[in-house]
């Protein structure tokens, strides 16, 4: 296919030095060049739960804040403890979903979980070894050395925390470039993500590396499959709440025996085990941004850690118990922390760490994980019984009519009317919001 490249028109020169304007500034130039209406613009520059001039701290050429609705998702009990969950999600029934999983395996225990210690891999790539096997084994050797060097200097200050370096690997990696040897530092990174850490001692330990190996390095980065780091949920859902939860449209063993065939199908097929993936991730992601932590990495670790095996799965898996109960279980990669990054400068973060109640990152990546069950367990279930759209319709026609221009109370009375004739779209949304109007109903 022939690539077709178009003659480049620059922007106007008042954009030179665009980074150093302030927020205002930016917003005038981007409004001037772009045209945006008023309206447009103030939506841009209004603050809401992030004051403006922290946003102006946090990434650069701001120009305003964006935000999103914050839910609370309830009904959920994790390893004993009642919990209110914040959601920071667009998409219209994650929240309810999530709610009504969770209420629904609350007569059974709830959630029970478990994590791993908070160990990321932290990658040094050597290139230009002549002997690849003999490094390795030069580097495995000295790796006590190392490791009590890295600790000793502490450039992360880890271990004051209990944390710190705590082991070494190597392997051969064979590529295009030739072959390659790739260390692995594996850091305890207690209560935060870890990425700063985990670079600052690559970047710490590659001198030495290089001596070793008798190599040069090049990339010294953090990886995003933490499979040191998992994160895993249980629950069971008895067939009498699945029997009643559907007001008797089904048996339970019925409802149980559906979810297990859309498990099935997406242990066989990538096609669904991707939706499946992404229906894991409605959830997740959604707390994973409320708690100000990194949802880019979260899902690049879990969609890989889904493919580990070299076919992509599912990350949920479910069976039928000896009483003929559903059981559903989760684990996936969960690099999330406490401290550090947007968790601890972001106030809407802050206040949704304080809602959860967690101590630890340990804790929240178990509440995550659960989170991320209770999401799936909803789908199947709408899914395998009465169709995805029926609980969803209505949510989004809320969506319809507000894209209609209904205002307040129109909206309500606007997306039922959609919902019930099931013709949800923007056109009969005017038609209807145009009927409501001209008979003053509001």
């Amino acid at each position: 296919m022939a690539l077709h490249y178009s003659k480049v028109v620059l922007m106007a020169s008042s954009f030179d030095g665009f980074y150093k304007k302030s927020p205002a500034e930016r917003l005038e130039l981007v409004a001037r060049e772009k045209a945006l209406a008023d309206g447009e613009r103030q939506s841009i520059a209004k603050e809401g739960g992030l004051p403006l001039e922290l946003a102006n701290r946090m990434i650069e050429n701001v120009v305003g804040t964006h935000c999103l609705p914050l839910g609370i998702a309830t009904n959920f009990v994790i390893d004993g403890a009642e919990k209110l969950i914040p959601f920071a999600v667009e998409e219209p029934s994650v929240v309810a979903a999530a709610s009504y999983a969770a209420k629904l395996c609350q007569p059974t225990g709830g959630f029970a979980t478990s994590a791993d210690a908070p160990v990321m891999i932290g990658q040094v790539q050597l290139i230009g070894i002549k002997d690849c096997e003999a490094a390795k084994k030069k580097i495995e050797a000295d790796k006590k050395r190392l490791i009590d060097y890295a600790n000793e200097i502490d450039p992360c200050v880890l271990v004051k925390f209990g944390g710190g370096l705590r082991d070494i690997e190597a392997r051969v990696l064979k590529t295009t470039r030739g072959d390659m040897l790739v260390v692995h530092l594996l850091v305890d990174c207690r209560d935060a993500m870890g990425a700063n850490a985990v670079n600052t001692l690559a970047e710490t330990l590659a001198p030495d590396l290089e001596k070793l190996s008798g190599g040069k390095v090049r990339l010294r980065i953090i990886s995003n499959l933490a499979v040191h780091r998992k994160a895993r949920a249980k629950a069971v859902w008895s067939r009498k709440a699945l029997e009643e939860s559907l007001k008797g449209q089904f048996t339970g063993e019925q409802v149980v025996e559906a979810i297990l065939d859309a498990y099935a199908f997406a242990a066989a097929d990538p096609y669904r085990a991707t939706t499946h993936n992404k229906g894991i991730m409605n959830g997740i992601d959604a707390v994973v941004i409320a708690t100000g932590n990194d949802w880019r990495a979260i899902e690049a670790g879990a969609h890989s850690y889904a493919a580990i095996t070299g076919e992509y799965k599912p990350l949920t898996k479910y069976r039928k118990n000896a009483d003929g109960d559903l059981v559903g279980e989760i684990e996936l990669p969960m690099a999330v922390g406490l401290v550090g990054g947007a968790t601890k400068t972001h106030p809407t973060a802050q206040a949704s760490v304080k809602i959860l109640g967690v101590k630890s990152a340990q804790e929240l990546a178990r509440i995550i994980a659960a989170v991320g069950l209770a999401q799936n367990f909803a789908a199947l279930r709408a899914l395998a019984t009465e169709g995805i759209q029926r609980g969803h319709l209505k949510l989004h026609a809320k969506n319809i009519a507000i894209m209609a221009g209904a205002k307040a109370a129109e909206i309500d009375i606007v997306a039922a009317q959609m919902a019930d004739e099931r013709k949800v779209r923007v056109d009969r949304a005017k038609e209807i919001l145009d009927e409501m109007r001209a008979k003053k109903v509001v």
